[in-house]
């Protein structure tokens, strides 16, 4: 499949996955959590989706949470999109933007110094 599709699939579910987070789940931790992108191989099986969230917990236990949502978010997707196969989501913390945080951190004490 060409790759310019496989991106366009891959940006649509993230939208799609935003929304069902923010609109259809009852669980206020599902709710707080951010979709940054996601990545979806060239048969569409699988697709890597990256998250963040703005609760002070540990990120392993956030990845736990999705994943145990993931059945109930894929059926959404699957309503929602048009696609032969729906693909098995995997949910990985996204430590992105703690690190372009900590930079910024870093940057600002260097010019805080001269």
């Amino acid at each position: 499949m060409s790759s310019i599709k496989i991106k366009r699939i891959a940006s649509e579910m993230t939208r799609v996955i935003s929304e069902i987070l923010l609109e259809e789940a009852r669980d206020e931790l599902l709710k707080s959590m951010t979709i940054t992108g996601a990545e979806v191989s060239n048969d569409l099986s699988f697709a890597k989706i990256y998250f963040t969230s703005l609760r002070d917990m540990e990120p392993s236990k956030l990845e736990h949470e999705m994943d145990e949502a993931s059945s109930f978010i894929r059926t959404k997707v699957a309503e929602k999109m048009d696609l032969r196969n729906t693909p098995k989501l995997k949910f990985v913390y996204d430590h992105s933007i703690e690190y372009g945080n900590k930079i910024e951190k870093i940057l600002s004490e260097i010019k805080e110094e001269k």
